[in-house]
């Protein structure tokens, strides 16, 4: 990822961005706060959530192509626009 373009919006799941890749080509990131990420069942539910979009297959509903979770934050790369 080059950097992070704009905050698009946010809740009480997490906070989703605009970030331009190296191809080029825009994506959104959704972050996860770190009392969501650390509540094992509110992460089964981030990870059904991207389970279940993931399997759809619509142009008016963005794909989901990973999840992550590591040392700082959990987050979900989707796109693109």
């Amino acid at each position: 990822m080059k950097h992070t373009a704009e905050k698009l919006g946010g809740g009480g799941m997490g906070v989703v961005y605009k970030a331009d890749v190296k191809l080029h080509r825009f994506v959104a990131l959704k972050f996860l706060p770190d009392n969501i990420a650390k509540d094992r069942q509110a992460l089964a539910r981030f990870q059904r959530e991207a389970q279940t979009a993931s399997a759809l297959n619509h142009p008016n509903i963005c794909t989901i192509y990973a999840t992550w979770t590591g040392c700082c934050s959990t987050w979900s790369p989707w796109g693109p626009e």
